[in-house]
């Protein structure tokens, strides 16, 4: 076959198969068009899982002189020069989406602009256009769709079944409720109402509205030319998939495994292998930083500086979870309540126990590196200062004694709380190391000959070009080969056996996200090791003021409600569901 140029209608079908390839990439152009004409109100009906649908907004509209135009192909009101591309203000820019749709369904548009005095109206038939006519409309643009891909069978046979279908439409109703609070939404399927959404003021009531959630949190936070607004979960607020992570750039939705990367992060030690928490994510940043303009349905963007956005993303989070906003302290200062032991309580043999809290064998100091050979037992959980102290959440409550020899049974008002006493203890020893690490209160282990760590060629390179924040953490590196490194000094806390492990990691890191982050995320691997394996055990007796003194500690750190690898540190039972066990209420 000789070269032939394309007919309109084939081009059009084509580019119809790229923009709109299910109906819900049409619902989104759609809505997004609204958006674009300053609608506050957005109404989406649909039937046959989108084969037919109907949008209708009150926004500006469009004139009616525009009407043909509106439905060519690269027409728009949005961009006229090349670089307004990288100043965009709207979500279309294209002008491909109108003229898409319409080639592959029946398109009837109906608009009334805000400056003129009657509505217009203009249909396509698969591409066939009519002439505009007089319409009915009471304000803003309605758009409605018949028939969708009727004349394209190979496309009807790619469409997933109804309820497929119906989902994806849902998810994209919800994900332009997430990006634009202040917009009401409703979409009705067959005639019945299935969201709604009315206008709200800030994105956390939204998110509450369309995650179901009352206990959501919100944080906003800047790093450099980014900004971030980020709505999330507690850690025991939990789903077992990714989906409840929805991801804005420019509030645009999009679809970025770096950042999602970023969110499961952030959440690092704090949940469990399978466990996915609710968030949302609103990323902004300079235009000319962004290109939205990569991917035929703009789901995917490029980042002029990915790094920073990864860093802005989890920065955002991890500052906001470690303020732990879920644990509510007490109003009230209190000191440390008395406990009234029984005889059947006590521990069979006595056990020593000094301002620094000692268990059996290990005891643990202040941490104040003193020795060159770094020894956990050094440790110390925290200086207790017996006289009055001011407790938080932890401290307040009222220890009975201890079940199973590893589990700290507690009350308070109306619960009773089981904290596991080796989560509760491998939290507060990793946070002490992290805060050493952070505050360089250790030794620095100077090696008389470089200790050598063999690297590929490229990971050795990322490294390099990090020497000097490497070297701020107090590890001195240098090049011995093209595929080797040599470590001159590193601090005491890591040990020679971990150093290997540690740079593969590091290097890995340091390729996909850049920056001391990755430095920082595997010493936080290591020191979750170090403390798993050095603190007190389950099986193991404790005094009630060895499980007092460990309570108290355990509220200087925010996130003491989870051990560094996930797990919860207790669990509350309620008084009343005692007593419904008991038969005392219904």
């Amino acid at each position: 076959m000789s070269i032939q140029v394309l007919s309109a209608d084939v081009i059009n079908q084509i580019s119809a198969g790229e923009v709109v390839e299910r109906p819900a990439h049409l619902v989104k152009e759609l809505i997004e068009n609204s958006i674009d004409a300053k609608a506050s109100e957005v109404i989406v009906e649909f039937a046959q899982g989108g084969r037919s649908v109907r949008i209708s907004d009150n926004g500006e509209g469009i004139r009616s002189e525009d009407l043909t135009k509106a439905l060519q192909r690269h027409a728009t009101s949005k961009i006229s020069v090349s670089d307004d591309l990288w100043n965009l203000n709207t979500f279309g820019f294209r002008g491909e989406a109108l003229a898409s749709i319409a080639a592959v369904s029946k398109l009837t548009l109906q608009s009334f602009h805000v400056e003129e005095k009657k509505p217009s109206q203009i249909v396509s038939d698969f591409g066939k256009v009519s002439k505009v006519i007089p319409s009915s409309r009471s304000c803003g643009t309605e758009i409605k769709i018949e028939n969708l891909f009727d004349n394209v069978p190979a496309r009807l046979k790619f469409l997933k079944s109804e309820s497929s279908e119906t989902q994806q439409i849902k998810n994209v109703v919800k994900a332009m409720a997430l990006a634009h609070p202040t917009v009401e939404f409703k979409l009705i399927q067959d005639g019945d109402l299935q969201l709604y959404y009315q206008r709200r003021s800030y994105l956390l009531e939204r998110a509450r509205d369309v995650l179901e959630r009352n206990q959501l949190f919100s944080a906003v936070f800047k790093k450099g030319s980014f900004s971030a607004d980020v709505v999330f979960s507690s850690p025991q607020d939990v789903v077992k998939t990714s989906k409840q992570i929805w991801i804005f750039a420019q509030n645009r939705f999009i679809q970025d495994r770096a950042l999602q990367a970023a969110v499961m992060d952030s959440y690092r030690s704090l949940l469990m292998h399978g466990e996915y928490p609710l968030a949302v994510i609103k990323l902004h940043c300079d235009p000319q930083e962004i290109d939205v303009n990569i991917h035929p349905t703009k789901s995917q963007v490029k980042f002029q500086d990915a790094s920073m956005a990864f860093r802005t993303v989890h920065g955002a989070l991890r500052e906001a979870l470690e303020k732990a906003p879920w644990i509510v302290a007490p109003k009230e200062s209190a000191a440390i309540p008395s406990v009234a032991v029984s005889p059947s309580l006590r521990p069979d043999y006595s056990v020593q126990v000094s301002q620094n809290l000692s268990f059996h064998d290990q005891s643990f100091q202040q941490t104040q590196f003193k020795k060159k050979d770094f020894s956990i037992e050094s440790l110390s959980l925290l200086a207790v200062n017996n006289s009055q102290p001011t407790v938080g959440y932890w401290g307040s409550l009222q220890v009975l004694g201890q079940a199973n020899l590893t589990y700290i049974v507690c009350q308070k008002k109306d619960h009773l709380v089981y904290v596991d006493q080796h989560a509760a203890h491998e939290r507060v020893v990793f946070e002490s190391l992290m805060r050493s690490w952070k505050q360089k209160s250790y030794d620095i282990q100077n090696y008389l000959f470089p200790f050598v760590i063999d690297l590929t060629e490229d990971k050795v390179e990322s490294l390099l070009e990090l020497q000097n924040q490497i070297a701020e953490l107090g590890i001195e590196i240098e090049r011995l080969g093209p595929m080797s490194l040599g470590v001159k000094s590193a601090p005491s806390l890591l040990k020679d056996g971990a150093l290997p492990q540690l740079f593969e990691k590091m290097a890995v890191d340091v390729q996909d996200h850049g920056g001391s982050y990755a430095i920082e995320k595997k010493i936080g691997d290591l020191f979750a090791t170090m403390a798993c394996h050095s603190v007190v055990r389950a099986g193991q007796s404790l005094s009630l003021q060895q499980m007092q003194e460990l309570l108290v500690s355990m509220d200087e750190f925010a996130l003491s409600s989870f051990c560094p690898h996930g797990r919860p540190v207790s669990i509350e039972i309620p008084f009343t569901e005692l007593e419904k066990q008991f038969g005392r209420i219904n």
